[in-house]
């Protein structure tokens, strides 16, 4: 079975315009059972010659033992706004994504040495909502329960996505149990401009919590329709301006408001969130089915509590019955994304207001989410644009 190295390999003896080996200009990598996505750095002024290239990387990949399908994808360095090529689907910026302990050397300053680029139109899909049109991909994270670390998972994705350049939001949709405000330390009123709520920012992302609105000690009895209205709002009422991606953390289960909620967002794709256990395993099963009705795709599975890291001594313990994810992953034809510990640091960082992405973006814990945010940006980047969801019976 190939992997990433062979990928690499194959396109040693490959040249791109100006002589240029293929395998110097992979920016992205993300196999996924017999699917393998890639994603190489090209020069947009030089479209012919790199198209040519694209599809004879293709051809190599595919040739290799184990990969049915190849899925290679034209990027460029970002251009700073106001650039007349920011706008094109193919001047994207990819990073390399790796499984097997890569030191995150690369800049985790979230973008902030960087010129901000223009976020490439997509043509407004029907039904969109205003505020969302500026915004390249929407995407959702779930689980089938709560209990499983959605809110750490998905606060240190938005972080991990932020330490590769992108413009990123957070959208904290759980109104029954808002997290972000104590995830991010923040809990100031948002101000209200031009009849839009502005978000606050934390460590270079934008973020939204209905806990900012709300007094976290009144008790609230919500009904289904008020949640959904209520989500509706925080999506359409919030000026969250140009993004690459707004993480969207769902509130726990698959009932009607998590379905409306998938249905009326345009979602580019559903990150699910689970812990090892059988029960927890089929309530992911459930959000992954609860996505698929709606059409929206599967990015992936990510299997939290995997294992146990020893504060003291730093060994790794599988106190639960490890691998569970991966398997019904497996099962269910969706990418497996990866495994993120039961770790003290994730857990204190979390407690403290400082998620560890952004607080420790060198640290081993924050690795982890690093590469797992590379293999959801690769992704993401590399799917073919949707139309609009809908609804399908049966």
């Amino acid at each position: 079975m190939a992997n990433e190295a062979d990928i690499l390999k194959a396109l040693e003896n490959l040249y791109g315009p100006g002589g240029v080996s293929l395998a110097g200009k992979v920016s992205g990598v993300m196999l996924s059972g017999a699917k393998a996505y890639v994603s190489l750095n090209g020069d947009p002024a030089k479209p012919e010659g790199w198209e040519a290239a694209r599809i004879n990387a293709e051809k190599a990949i595919k040739s290799l033992p184990g990969v049915e399908t190849a899925v290679v994808t034209l990027t460029a360095e970002r251009r700073a706004a106001g650039s007349d090529t920011a706008g094109h689907d193919h001047h994207r910026h990819h990073h390399h994504d790796h499984d097997h302990g890569h030191s995150h050397s690369h800049n985790h300053s979230h973008g902030h040495d960087h010129a901000p680029a223009a976020a490439p139109r997509q043509p407004p899909r029907k039904g969109m909502i205003p505020a969302l049109e500026k915004i390249r991909f929407v995407v959702a994270v779930a689980s089938g329960k709560g209990g499983v670390g959605k809110s750490t998972t998905a606060a240190n994705l938005a972080l991990g996505l932020a330490a590769q350049n992108w413009r990123v939001g957070l959208l904290d949709a759980d109104i029954y149990g808002p997290s972000a405000p104590r995830l991010f330390g923040l809990n100031e009123k948002p101000k209200v401009v031009d009849g839009k709520l502005i978000p606050l920012e934390a460590y270079g992302i934008k973020v939204m919590s209905m806990g900012f609105l709300i007094d976290e000690n009144v008790p609230m009895v919500w009904r289904g329709p008020m949640v959904t209205q209520a989500l509706m709002q925080m999506l359409g009422e919030v000026a969250w301006g140009d993004l690459d991606a707004l993480v969207v953390d769902m509130p726990p289960g698959t009932g009607d408001v998590q379905l409306t909620m998938a249905q009326q967002a345009p979602l580019a794709g559903a990150v699910i969130v689970s812990t090892p256990q059988d029960l927890a395993l089929i309530d992911a099963r459930r959000a992954v089915a609860m996505f698929q009705k709606v059409e929206t795709p599967i990015l992936g599975i990510i299997e939290n509590m995997s294992y146990f890291m020893c504060p003291h001594c730093g060994g790794r313990s599988e106190i639960f019955a490890h691998g569970g994810a991966r398997h019904d992953a497996a099962q269910l034809g969706v990418p497996f994304l990866g495994e993120a510990p039961l770790d003290m640091k994730i857990r204190e960082t979390s407690d403290s207001g400082h998620p560890v992405v952004g607080a420790e973006p060198d640290s081993a814990q924050a690795g982890v989410y690093l590469n797992l945010a590379a293999k959801v940006k690769t992704l993401l980047e590399t799917q073919k644009q949707r139309a609009a969801p809908k609804i399908v019976m049966g």
